[in-house]
């Protein structure tokens, strides 16, 4: 495409980096910050050339019978021009790409690959990511990205009015429909920007290589096991301590009559105070070892509550 004087005038130190022919002398001219329209001199028209840049907040299409209509909207105003509706899609994909590689949403070097809009709903393939807009407007900030290294399977589902694409991105599958006639140029550049992204020929060989590999089972001796790192419910210590019989009661009385007493000999209720110290103590600690076990047990408890919870999680 030749560039007209007037536009090579206005470009100042920018290059052209694409442009699409509107038929005649008229034509789209687009740099690295803005769109250049320019319309030849006509009967009516003096010849001119308008710019458009990148940074507009909302872009919206209205489709006529021979023209669309593309309006820009800004923070301080409207503007808009008109092109043959069969370039119209040409000029929306570098509309598109300009103002996504002005904000950043891509990188310098990527490139959009196709732009496909369904009543309200528009998809954006790049070399890397697939971006989706809905709203009764075509562009905004209001979007959706799914990079194409998080792809974790792909699927078309066809059916007699739409075709629903399930992109798995992370494991989490994406439902999108496209009309019936669109959905093949859609299948197609969808496909053949992530081959190109992972390097391979076919949807099966896609799907096998981006598949996510099922994780290893845990062992039971690695660690994990609900037998790990718990403490007994009593230690040997307290065990022996609760194996040891009770010492029989002193004040129970196992026989009918007292034997007889010399002079001087202590009455037998004389060490009742000193048994019934020792079983005071055995008692503590009885009621001291309980307490502990009952710690362990609560103790134990969250262990087991923690390690259900992470082997749920897949730890």
């Amino acid at each position: 495409m030749d560039i007209p004087d007037l536009v090579q005038q206005e470009l100042g130190d920018e290059e052209i980096q694409a442009g699409v022919t509107l038929g005649d002398e008229d034509a789209v001219c687009f740099t690295r910050t803005r769109t250049l329209v320019y319309r030849g001199e006509g009967l009516l028209s003096d010849e001119k050339v308008e710019t458009y840049p990148f940074d507009f907040e909302r872009l919206t299409i209205s489709t006529g019978r021979r023209k669309t209509k593309f309006t820009l909207v800004y923070t301080d105003q409207k503007r808009e021009f008109g092109v043959p509706g069969s370039r119209a899609d040409a000029v929306l994909e570098r509309l598109i790409e300009g103002t996504l590689r002005g904000s950043t949403v891509i990188g310098a070097e990527e490139s959009v690959t196709g732009v496909f809009r369904f009543s309200e709903l528009t998809l954006v393939v790049t070399d890397n990511r697939l971006l989706k807009h809905l709203g009764n407007v075509t562009w905004d900030n209001d979007f959706e990205s799914y990079e194409f290294d998080a792809v974790t399977g792909l699927e078309f589902e066809e059916g007699s009015v739409a075709t629903a694409i399930v992109l798995g991105v992370n494991d989490r599958p994406e439902r999108i429909k496209a009309p019936s006639e669109q959905a093949p140029a859609v299948r197609k550049t969808l496909q053949e920007a992530l081959f190109a992204f992972h390097e391979v020929s076919s949807l099966a060989d896609l799907n096998a290589k981006v598949a996510s590999k099922p994780e290893a089972e845990p062992d039971d001796n690695d660690g994990l096991g609900l037998e790990s790192g718990i403490d007994p419910l009593v230690s040997d210590g307290e065990d022996e301590a609760s194996d040891q019989p009770a010492e029989p009661d002193p004040t129970t009385d196992t026989t009918t009559s007292a034997p007889d007493r010399g002079p001087g000999e202590p009455s037998p209720h004389s060490g009742d105070s000193g048994d019934i110290a020792a079983l005071e103590q055995q008692v503590a600690r009885l009621t001291a070892a309980i307490e502990r076990q009952n710690e362990r047990i609560e103790a134990q408890e969250e262990t087991i509550k923690t390690l259900i919870n992470e082997l749920r999680q897949g730890r």
